[in-house]
Protein backbone atom coordinates (compact mmCIF):
# COMPACT_ATOMS: atom_id res chain seq x y z
CA UNK A 1 0.00 0.00 0.00
CA UNK A 2 2.78 2.45 0.88
CA UNK A 3 4.60 1.68 -2.37
CA UNK A 4 1.45 2.43 -4.40
CA UNK A 5 0.99 5.74 -2.59
CA UNK A 6 4.63 6.68 -3.20
CA UNK A 7 4.36 5.88 -6.92
CA UNK A 8 1.10 7.84 -7.21
CA UNK A 9 2.51 10.97 -5.61
CA UNK A 10 5.74 10.76 -7.58
CA UNK A 11 3.69 10.47 -10.79
CA UNK A 12 1.65 13.46 -9.72
CA UNK A 13 4.77 15.50 -8.96
CA UNK A 14 6.16 14.90 -12.43
CA UNK A 15 3.06 16.39 -14.10
CA UNK A 16 3.66 20.12 -14.14
CA UNK A 17 5.19 20.59 -10.68
CA UNK A 18 6.36 24.20 -10.15
CA UNK A 19 10.09 24.71 -10.34
CA UNK A 20 10.26 26.11 -6.80
CA UNK A 21 8.27 25.65 -3.60
CA UNK A 22 5.02 27.51 -3.25
CA UNK A 23 4.67 30.33 -0.78
CA UNK A 24 4.71 28.83 2.68
CA UNK A 25 5.83 25.56 1.16
CA UNK A 26 7.92 22.73 2.47
CA UNK A 27 11.55 21.94 1.63
CA UNK A 28 12.47 18.27 1.53
CA UNK A 29 15.87 16.82 0.87
CA UNK A 30 17.47 20.27 1.09
CA UNK A 31 21.15 20.65 0.46
CA UNK A 32 23.55 23.60 0.54
CA UNK A 33 23.36 25.80 -2.52
CA UNK A 34 26.33 27.35 -4.27
CA UNK A 35 25.61 30.80 -2.77
CA UNK A 36 25.52 29.50 0.82
CA UNK A 37 21.73 29.10 1.00
CA UNK A 38 19.54 26.03 0.56
CA UNK A 39 17.44 25.00 -2.38
CA UNK A 40 14.76 22.29 -2.42
CA UNK A 41 15.70 19.07 -4.07
CA UNK A 42 13.31 17.12 -6.20
CA UNK A 43 10.74 15.05 -4.41
CA UNK A 44 7.21 15.29 -3.05
CA UNK A 45 6.68 16.05 0.67
CA UNK A 46 4.18 13.27 1.26
CA UNK A 47 6.18 10.82 -0.80
CA UNK A 48 9.29 11.66 1.20
CA UNK A 49 7.49 10.96 4.49
CA UNK A 50 6.04 7.69 3.22
CA UNK A 51 9.43 6.64 1.92
CA UNK A 52 11.09 7.40 5.26
CA UNK A 53 8.51 5.27 7.08
CA UNK A 54 8.18 2.40 4.66
CA UNK A 55 7.57 -1.00 6.30
CA UNK A 56 5.85 0.76 9.23
CA UNK A 57 2.60 -1.07 9.87
CA UNK A 58 1.19 1.49 12.33
CA UNK A 59 1.62 4.50 10.02
CA UNK A 60 -1.68 6.13 9.04
CA UNK A 61 -2.05 8.34 5.97
CA UNK A 62 -5.54 9.88 6.15
CA UNK A 63 -6.92 12.22 3.43
CA UNK A 64 -9.02 15.10 4.78
CA UNK A 65 -11.04 17.73 2.92
CA UNK A 66 -10.83 21.06 4.75
CA UNK A 67 -13.43 23.27 3.06
CA UNK A 68 -12.52 21.91 -0.35
CA UNK A 69 -8.78 22.05 0.32
CA UNK A 70 -7.12 18.65 -0.06
CA UNK A 71 -5.10 17.80 3.05
CA UNK A 72 -3.34 14.67 4.26
CA UNK A 73 -2.90 13.77 7.92
CA UNK A 74 -0.01 11.43 8.64
CA UNK A 75 0.69 9.94 12.07
CA UNK A 76 1.52 6.76 13.99
CA UNK A 77 -1.69 5.39 15.45
CA UNK A 78 0.12 3.60 18.28
CA UNK A 79 1.57 6.75 19.90
CA UNK A 80 -1.08 9.42 19.30
CA UNK A 81 -4.24 10.20 21.23
CA UNK A 82 -6.92 9.41 18.67
CA UNK A 83 -9.73 11.06 20.64
CA UNK A 84 -7.83 14.34 20.85
CA UNK A 85 -6.83 14.03 17.21
CA UNK A 86 -10.43 13.63 16.03
CA UNK A 87 -12.12 16.08 18.39
CA UNK A 88 -9.61 18.94 18.18
CA UNK A 89 -8.11 18.57 14.72
CA UNK A 90 -10.00 16.41 12.23
CA UNK A 91 -13.50 17.68 13.06
CA UNK A 92 -12.57 21.42 12.95
CA UNK A 93 -10.76 20.85 9.65
CA UNK A 94 -13.79 19.21 8.07
CA UNK A 95 -15.97 22.09 9.23
CA UNK A 96 -13.53 24.72 7.93
CA UNK A 97 -14.45 26.99 5.02
CA UNK A 98 -11.03 28.62 4.58
CA UNK A 99 -9.21 28.57 1.27
CA UNK A 100 -5.80 27.03 0.86
CA UNK A 101 -3.92 30.31 1.18
CA UNK A 102 -5.67 31.10 4.48
CA UNK A 103 -5.75 27.62 5.96
CA UNK A 104 -2.08 27.58 7.01
CA UNK A 105 -2.38 30.96 8.72
CA UNK A 106 -5.55 29.83 10.47
CA UNK A 107 -3.84 26.72 11.82
CA UNK A 108 -0.70 28.53 12.99
CA UNK A 109 -2.72 31.40 14.49
CA UNK A 110 -4.80 29.07 16.63
CA UNK A 111 -8.13 30.37 15.37
CA UNK A 112 -9.12 27.17 13.61
CA UNK A 113 -8.08 24.38 15.98
CA UNK A 114 -7.44 24.31 19.72
CA UNK A 115 -4.16 22.36 19.39
CA UNK A 116 -1.05 24.49 19.10
CA UNK A 117 0.42 24.06 15.62
CA UNK A 118 4.08 24.30 14.62
CA UNK A 119 5.19 25.03 11.09
CA UNK A 120 7.45 22.36 9.70
CA UNK A 121 10.46 23.31 7.59
CA UNK A 122 12.17 20.14 6.39
CA UNK A 123 12.12 16.38 6.26
CA UNK A 124 14.15 15.73 9.38
CA UNK A 125 11.89 17.91 11.51
CA UNK A 126 8.75 16.15 10.26
CA UNK A 127 10.17 12.66 10.71
CA UNK A 128 11.54 13.41 14.18
CA UNK A 129 8.30 15.02 15.33
CA UNK A 130 6.16 12.12 14.11
CA UNK A 131 8.38 9.63 15.92
CA UNK A 132 7.72 11.57 19.12
CA UNK A 133 3.95 11.26 18.69
CA UNK A 134 3.05 14.35 16.68
CA UNK A 135 0.72 14.38 13.69
CA UNK A 136 1.76 16.01 10.41
CA UNK A 137 -0.86 17.80 8.33
CA UNK A 138 0.16 18.36 4.69
CA UNK A 139 -1.87 20.99 2.82
CA UNK A 140 -2.15 20.12 -0.88
CA UNK A 141 0.34 17.29 -0.39
CA UNK A 142 2.70 19.67 1.39
CA UNK A 143 3.10 22.19 -1.40
CA UNK A 144 1.13 24.82 0.54
CA UNK A 145 2.71 24.02 3.89
CA UNK A 146 3.02 21.40 6.59
CA UNK A 147 1.94 21.74 10.25
CA UNK A 148 2.82 19.57 13.23
CA UNK A 149 0.39 18.98 16.11
CA UNK A 150 1.41 17.53 19.50
CA UNK A 151 -1.14 14.78 20.14
CA UNK A 152 1.16 12.29 21.85
CA UNK A 153 -0.44 9.59 23.95
CA UNK A 154 1.45 8.62 27.12
CA UNK A 155 0.76 5.11 28.35
CA UNK A 156 2.41 5.41 31.75
CA UNK A 157 1.73 3.81 35.09
CA UNK A 158 0.15 5.65 37.98
CA UNK A 159 2.25 7.42 40.60
CA UNK A 160 2.92 4.94 43.41
CA UNK A 161 5.15 4.77 46.45
CA UNK A 162 8.87 4.28 46.08
CA UNK A 163 10.06 0.69 45.93
CA UNK A 164 13.73 1.37 46.75
CA UNK A 165 13.64 4.47 48.98
CA UNK A 166 10.83 3.55 51.31
CA UNK A 167 9.93 5.69 54.30
CA UNK A 168 7.44 5.22 57.11
CA UNK A 169 6.95 8.93 57.75
CA UNK A 170 6.86 11.39 54.85
CA UNK A 171 5.60 11.57 51.25
CA UNK A 172 4.89 8.23 49.61
CA UNK A 173 4.97 9.29 45.95
CA UNK A 174 7.73 8.33 43.54
CA UNK A 175 8.75 9.12 40.00
CA UNK A 176 7.42 7.13 37.05
CA UNK A 177 8.74 6.56 33.52
CA UNK A 178 7.00 9.65 32.08
CA UNK A 179 9.29 12.67 32.32
CA UNK A 180 6.41 15.16 32.20
CA UNK A 181 4.67 13.48 35.11
CA UNK A 182 7.94 13.58 37.03
CA UNK A 183 8.42 17.26 36.27
CA UNK A 184 4.89 17.95 37.51
CA UNK A 185 5.67 16.18 40.79
CA UNK A 186 8.70 18.43 41.32
CA UNK A 187 6.76 21.53 40.24
CA UNK A 188 4.28 20.84 43.02
CA UNK A 189 7.18 20.87 45.49
CA UNK A 190 9.00 23.95 44.16
CA UNK A 191 6.53 26.73 43.43
CA UNK A 192 9.09 29.40 42.61
CA UNK A 193 9.96 31.24 39.37
CA UNK A 194 13.69 30.60 39.89
CA UNK A 195 13.13 26.87 39.41
CA UNK A 196 14.52 26.37 35.91
CA UNK A 197 14.22 23.51 33.45
CA UNK A 198 16.48 23.06 30.40
CA UNK A 199 15.73 20.43 27.80
CA UNK A 200 18.26 18.15 26.11
CA UNK A 201 17.77 15.28 23.67
CA UNK A 202 20.14 12.30 23.61
CA UNK A 203 20.37 9.21 21.46
CA UNK A 204 20.40 9.09 17.70
CA UNK A 205 17.86 6.25 17.80
CA UNK A 206 15.94 6.85 21.02
CA UNK A 207 15.76 10.69 20.99
CA UNK A 208 15.43 10.58 24.77
CA UNK A 209 14.36 13.80 26.43
CA UNK A 210 16.41 14.89 29.44
CA UNK A 211 15.64 17.82 31.73
CA UNK A 212 18.38 19.71 33.55
CA UNK A 213 16.73 21.22 36.64
CA UNK A 214 18.14 23.71 39.13
CA UNK A 215 17.23 26.80 41.14
CA UNK A 216 18.74 29.89 39.63
CA UNK A 217 20.61 32.00 42.16
CA UNK A 218 20.97 29.04 44.53
CA UNK A 219 23.08 26.54 42.59
CA UNK A 220 26.78 27.08 42.00
CA UNK A 221 27.23 28.59 38.53
CA UNK A 222 30.59 26.85 38.06
CA UNK A 223 29.02 23.44 38.69
CA UNK A 224 26.11 24.31 36.39
CA UNK A 225 28.54 25.26 33.62
CA UNK A 226 30.45 22.00 34.03
CA UNK A 227 27.24 19.99 33.87
CA UNK A 228 26.14 21.79 30.72
CA UNK A 229 29.51 21.15 29.09
CA UNK A 230 29.38 17.44 29.88
CA UNK A 231 25.84 17.17 28.56
CA UNK A 232 26.78 19.05 25.40
CA UNK A 233 29.66 16.60 24.80
CA UNK A 234 27.43 13.56 25.24
CA UNK A 235 26.98 11.77 21.91
CA UNK A 236 25.35 8.36 22.15
CA UNK A 237 23.24 6.17 19.93
CA UNK A 238 20.68 5.40 22.63
CA UNK A 239 19.68 6.33 26.18
CA UNK A 240 17.46 3.77 27.88
CA UNK A 241 18.27 4.51 31.51
CA UNK A 242 19.81 7.02 33.88
CA UNK A 243 23.17 5.21 33.97
CA UNK A 244 23.71 5.98 30.27
CA UNK A 245 24.07 9.63 31.31
CA UNK A 246 25.46 9.13 34.82
CA UNK A 247 28.58 7.24 33.72
CA UNK A 248 29.45 10.05 31.32
CA UNK A 249 29.17 12.62 34.12
CA UNK A 250 31.87 11.06 36.31
CA UNK A 251 35.34 12.55 36.55
CA UNK A 252 36.80 9.23 37.75
CA UNK A 253 34.87 6.49 35.92
CA UNK A 254 37.01 3.65 37.29
CA UNK A 255 36.22 4.36 40.93
CA UNK A 256 33.79 1.87 42.52
CA UNK A 257 32.14 4.71 44.43
CA UNK A 258 29.20 6.52 42.83
CA UNK A 259 29.88 10.10 41.75
CA UNK A 260 26.19 10.72 41.01
CA UNK A 261 23.25 10.23 43.33
CA UNK A 262 20.23 8.33 42.04
CA UNK A 263 16.80 9.06 43.45
CA UNK A 264 13.22 8.19 42.54
CA UNK A 265 11.68 10.50 45.16
CA UNK A 266 10.43 13.99 44.19
CA UNK A 267 11.03 15.32 47.71
CA UNK A 268 14.66 14.15 47.66
CA UNK A 269 15.28 15.89 44.35
CA UNK A 270 13.52 19.08 45.52
CA UNK A 271 15.54 19.13 48.77
CA UNK A 272 18.78 18.67 46.81
CA UNK A 273 17.92 21.57 44.52
CA UNK A 274 17.26 23.83 47.51
CA UNK A 275 20.67 22.89 48.88
CA UNK A 276 22.23 24.24 45.69
CA UNK A 277 22.67 21.00 43.80
CA UNK A 278 21.61 20.19 40.24
CA UNK A 279 19.27 17.47 39.02
CA UNK A 280 18.70 15.58 35.78
CA UNK A 281 15.48 13.82 34.81
CA UNK A 282 15.51 11.27 31.98
CA UNK A 283 12.45 10.17 30.06
CA UNK A 284 11.71 6.46 30.29
CA UNK A 285 13.15 5.90 33.77
CA UNK A 286 11.92 6.74 37.28
CA UNK A 287 15.46 7.48 38.42
CA UNK A 288 16.65 11.09 38.58
CA UNK A 289 20.30 12.12 38.91
CA UNK A 290 21.69 14.60 41.45
CA UNK A 291 25.12 16.26 41.36
CA UNK A 292 27.43 17.05 43.06
CA UNK A 293 27.43 14.28 45.64
CA UNK A 294 29.46 13.42 48.73
CA UNK A 295 29.96 10.18 50.62
CA UNK A 296 27.92 11.38 53.58
CA UNK A 297 25.03 12.60 51.42
CA UNK A 298 24.75 9.02 50.14
CA UNK A 299 24.57 7.85 53.76
CA UNK A 300 21.46 9.94 54.40
CA UNK A 301 17.88 8.83 53.94
CA UNK A 302 14.84 10.97 53.19
CA UNK A 303 13.28 9.76 56.42
CA UNK A 304 16.05 11.42 58.43
CA UNK A 305 14.27 14.73 57.87
CA UNK A 306 10.76 13.52 58.70
CA UNK A 307 11.53 11.93 62.08
CA UNK A 308 12.49 13.48 65.38
CA UNK A 309 16.02 14.87 65.14
CA UNK A 310 17.27 12.78 68.08
CA UNK A 311 15.96 9.57 66.53
CA UNK A 312 17.44 10.55 63.17
CA UNK A 313 20.84 11.17 64.77
CA UNK A 314 20.80 7.78 66.48
CA UNK A 315 19.84 6.05 63.23
CA UNK A 316 22.72 7.76 61.43
CA UNK A 317 25.18 6.47 64.02
CA UNK A 318 23.75 2.96 63.64
CA UNK A 319 24.03 3.29 59.87
CA UNK A 320 27.70 4.34 59.97
CA UNK A 321 28.52 1.54 62.40
CA UNK A 322 26.95 -1.14 60.22
CA UNK A 323 28.57 0.27 57.07
CA UNK A 324 31.95 -0.31 58.69
CA UNK A 325 30.86 -3.81 59.69
CA UNK A 326 29.67 -4.62 56.16
CA UNK A 327 33.22 -4.73 54.77
CA UNK A 328 35.44 -5.04 57.86
CA UNK A 329 33.96 -7.94 59.86
CA UNK A 330 34.93 -10.79 57.46
CA UNK A 331 38.44 -9.40 56.98
CA UNK A 332 39.04 -8.88 60.70
CA UNK A 333 37.68 -12.35 61.52
CA UNK A 334 39.97 -14.06 59.01
CA UNK A 335 43.04 -11.99 59.97
CA UNK A 336 42.57 -12.54 63.71
CA UNK A 337 41.82 -16.27 63.58
CA UNK A 338 44.65 -16.93 61.13
CA UNK A 339 47.47 -14.62 62.25
CA UNK A 340 46.58 -12.99 65.57
CA UNK A 341 44.65 -15.41 67.80
CA UNK A 342 46.39 -13.93 70.87
CA UNK A 343 44.22 -10.78 70.73
CA UNK A 344 41.00 -12.82 71.08
CA UNK A 345 39.70 -13.47 74.62
CA UNK A 346 40.55 -17.00 75.76
CA UNK A 347 36.97 -18.21 76.16
CA UNK A 348 35.93 -16.86 72.74
CA UNK A 349 39.04 -18.28 71.11
CA UNK A 350 38.33 -21.69 72.63
CA UNK A 351 34.77 -21.60 71.24
CA UNK A 352 35.94 -20.65 67.75
CA UNK A 353 38.70 -23.27 67.80
CA UNK A 354 36.30 -26.01 68.86
CA UNK A 355 33.86 -25.06 66.09
CA UNK A 356 36.63 -25.16 63.46
CA UNK A 357 38.29 -28.32 64.70
CA UNK A 358 37.09 -30.64 61.92
CA UNK A 359 36.73 -28.06 59.15
CA UNK A 360 38.87 -29.03 56.11
CA UNK A 361 39.30 -25.44 54.83
CA UNK A 362 41.25 -22.50 56.23
CA UNK A 363 39.29 -19.52 57.53
CA UNK A 364 39.88 -17.53 54.33
CA UNK A 365 38.39 -20.26 52.13
CA UNK A 366 35.44 -20.68 54.52
CA UNK A 367 34.49 -17.03 54.39
CA UNK A 368 35.00 -16.80 50.63
CA UNK A 369 32.71 -19.80 50.06
CA UNK A 370 29.95 -18.40 52.27
CA UNK A 371 30.29 -14.87 50.86
CA UNK A 372 29.90 -16.15 47.31
CA UNK A 373 26.89 -18.26 48.30
CA UNK A 374 25.30 -15.26 50.02
CA UNK A 375 25.89 -13.07 46.95
CA UNK A 376 24.31 -15.75 44.78
CA UNK A 377 21.27 -15.93 47.05
CA UNK A 378 20.95 -12.16 47.01
CA UNK A 379 21.02 -12.09 43.20
CA UNK A 380 18.58 -14.97 42.98
CA UNK A 381 16.18 -13.15 45.27
CA UNK A 382 16.19 -10.21 42.86
CA UNK A 383 15.67 -12.30 39.70
CA UNK A 384 13.00 -14.62 41.09
CA UNK A 385 9.42 -13.27 40.75
CA UNK A 386 8.78 -10.78 43.53
CA UNK A 387 6.21 -12.82 45.56
CA UNK A 388 8.75 -15.64 45.90
CA UNK A 389 12.06 -13.78 45.89
CA UNK A 390 12.27 -12.76 49.54
CA UNK A 391 10.97 -16.11 50.78
CA UNK A 392 13.44 -18.07 48.67
CA UNK A 393 16.35 -15.88 49.83
CA UNK A 394 15.54 -16.27 53.52
CA UNK A 395 14.79 -20.00 53.38
CA UNK A 396 17.77 -20.64 51.11
CA UNK A 397 20.14 -18.86 53.49
CA UNK A 398 18.83 -20.77 56.51
CA UNK A 399 18.86 -24.18 54.82
CA UNK A 400 22.26 -23.76 53.16
CA UNK A 401 23.83 -22.31 56.30
CA UNK A 402 22.56 -25.11 58.51
CA UNK A 403 23.45 -27.81 55.97
CA UNK A 404 27.01 -26.59 55.48
CA UNK A 405 27.60 -26.46 59.24
CA UNK A 406 26.18 -29.96 59.80
CA UNK A 407 28.21 -31.30 56.90
CA UNK A 408 31.40 -29.90 58.41
CA UNK A 409 32.21 -27.75 55.38
CA UNK A 410 32.18 -24.43 57.24
CA UNK A 411 32.02 -23.54 60.91
CA UNK A 412 29.15 -21.90 62.76
CA UNK A 413 31.19 -18.72 63.56
CA UNK A 414 31.81 -18.24 59.84
CA UNK A 415 28.08 -18.45 59.09
CA UNK A 416 27.42 -15.89 61.83
CA UNK A 417 30.09 -13.52 60.48
CA UNK A 418 28.78 -13.72 56.90
CA UNK A 419 25.18 -13.29 58.07
CA UNK A 420 26.04 -10.16 60.05
CA UNK A 421 27.94 -8.81 57.07
CA UNK A 422 25.00 -9.42 54.74
CA UNK A 423 22.51 -7.77 57.08
CA UNK A 424 24.82 -4.79 57.58
CA UNK A 425 25.06 -4.21 53.83
CA UNK A 426 21.28 -3.71 53.63
CA UNK A 427 21.49 -0.78 56.05
CA UNK A 428 23.16 1.46 53.44
CA UNK A 429 20.42 3.77 52.08
CA UNK A 430 21.67 3.97 48.48
CA UNK A 431 22.13 0.80 46.47
CA UNK A 432 25.08 2.12 44.44
CA UNK A 433 27.13 2.86 47.56
CA UNK A 434 26.22 -0.50 49.05
CA UNK A 435 27.37 -2.20 45.85
CA UNK A 436 30.72 -0.43 46.11
CA UNK A 437 31.30 -1.79 49.61
CA UNK A 438 30.21 -5.27 48.50
CA UNK A 439 32.91 -5.18 45.84
CA UNK A 440 35.60 -3.86 48.20
CA UNK A 441 34.83 -6.56 50.76
CA UNK A 442 36.66 -9.20 48.71
CA UNK A 443 40.03 -7.44 48.19
CA UNK A 444 40.09 -6.52 51.90
CA UNK A 445 39.24 -10.13 52.75
CA UNK A 446 42.15 -11.38 50.66
CA UNK A 447 44.54 -8.86 52.25
CA UNK A 448 43.45 -9.89 55.74
CA UNK A 449 43.64 -13.59 54.93
CA UNK A 450 47.07 -13.45 53.28
CA UNK A 451 48.88 -10.69 55.20
CA UNK A 452 46.98 -10.43 58.47
CA UNK A 453 46.23 -7.12 60.18
CA UNK A 454 49.17 -5.47 58.42
CA UNK A 455 47.59 -6.19 55.04
CA UNK A 456 44.15 -5.08 56.26
CA UNK A 457 45.47 -1.78 57.63
CA UNK A 458 47.33 -1.18 54.37
CA UNK A 459 44.15 -1.81 52.40
CA UNK A 460 42.16 0.58 54.61
CA UNK A 461 44.82 3.25 54.17
CA UNK A 462 44.64 2.88 50.38
CA UNK A 463 40.84 2.99 50.55
CA UNK A 464 40.83 6.19 52.60
CA UNK A 465 43.44 7.76 50.32
CA UNK A 466 41.24 6.96 47.34
CA UNK A 467 38.15 8.44 49.02
CA UNK A 468 39.83 11.74 49.93
CA UNK A 469 41.20 12.05 46.39
CA UNK A 470 37.74 11.83 44.82
CA UNK A 471 35.65 14.84 43.90
CA UNK A 472 32.28 15.31 42.27
CA UNK A 473 32.18 18.44 40.07
CA UNK A 474 34.81 20.08 42.24
CA UNK A 475 33.22 19.09 45.56
CA UNK A 476 35.46 16.89 47.78
CA UNK A 477 33.88 13.47 48.15
CA UNK A 478 34.62 13.22 51.89
CA UNK A 479 33.38 16.69 52.80
CA UNK A 480 32.94 17.73 55.65
CA UNK A 481 35.63 15.39 57.02
CA UNK A 482 38.27 16.08 54.38
CA UNK A 483 38.47 19.03 54.12
CA UNK A 484 37.26 19.62 57.64
CA UNK A 485 34.10 21.71 58.04
CA UNK A 486 32.75 21.47 61.57
CA UNK A 487 29.77 23.66 60.72
CA UNK A 488 28.38 21.05 58.30
CA UNK A 489 28.62 18.28 60.88
CA UNK A 490 25.22 19.33 62.19
CA UNK A 491 23.69 17.58 59.16
CA UNK A 492 26.26 14.83 58.73
CA UNK A 493 26.98 12.83 61.86
CA UNK A 494 23.98 14.36 63.60
CA UNK A 495 20.73 15.86 62.39
CA UNK A 496 20.19 19.03 64.36
CA UNK A 497 16.77 20.52 65.10
CA UNK A 498 15.04 22.22 62.17
CA UNK A 499 15.12 25.57 63.98
CA UNK A 500 18.93 25.55 63.66
CA UNK A 501 19.23 23.72 60.37
CA UNK A 502 18.95 26.91 58.34
CA UNK A 503 22.23 27.12 56.39
CA UNK A 504 23.06 25.47 53.11
CA UNK A 505 25.93 22.96 53.12
CA UNK A 506 29.23 24.70 52.52
CA UNK A 507 30.16 22.17 49.84
CA UNK A 508 27.28 23.13 47.54
CA UNK A 509 26.66 26.81 48.12
CA UNK A 510 27.99 29.67 46.01
CA UNK A 511 30.92 31.73 47.19
CA UNK A 512 28.74 34.85 47.46
CA UNK A 513 25.67 33.00 48.73
CA UNK A 514 23.64 34.33 51.63
CA UNK A 515 23.95 30.75 52.90
CA UNK A 516 20.40 30.47 54.22
CA UNK A 517 17.99 27.83 53.04
CA UNK A 518 14.69 28.94 51.46
CA UNK A 519 12.20 29.75 54.19
CA UNK A 520 14.93 30.97 56.60
CA UNK A 521 15.77 34.30 55.01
Amino acid sequence: MLKRLIRAWLRHSLQGRPSGPASGGFSFGTRPAAQGGVRPASGDPLAAILKAFRHSEDLVCQPISAGGVACTLVYFETIVDKKTLFAHLIRPLRESSLEAKDLLDGLLGGGLVSIQATRCQDTDQAVSAMLQGQAALLINAGRDGVCLFPVTQYNDRAVTESQHETVIVGPQEAFVENIRTNLALVRHKLKHPDFKVEKYTFGRFTKTETYLVYIQGVCNENVLRDVREKLAQTDVSSVLGASYIAERMQDMPFSPFPMVQYSERPDTLAAALMEGRIGMMIDGTPQSLIVPVTFFSLMQSAEDYYQNFMASTWIRWIRLFFVAMSFLVPSVYVAVTTFHPEIVPANLLQTITAARENIPFPALAEVLIMELIFEGLREAGIRIPRPLGQTVSIIGAIVIGQATVQAGIVSAPTVIVVSITGIASFVIPHFELGLAFRLLRFPLLLLGGLLGMAGLVTGLFILFWHLVSLSSFGVPYMHPVAPLSIRDWKDTFIRINWTRLNLRPEAYRKADDAERLPGHE
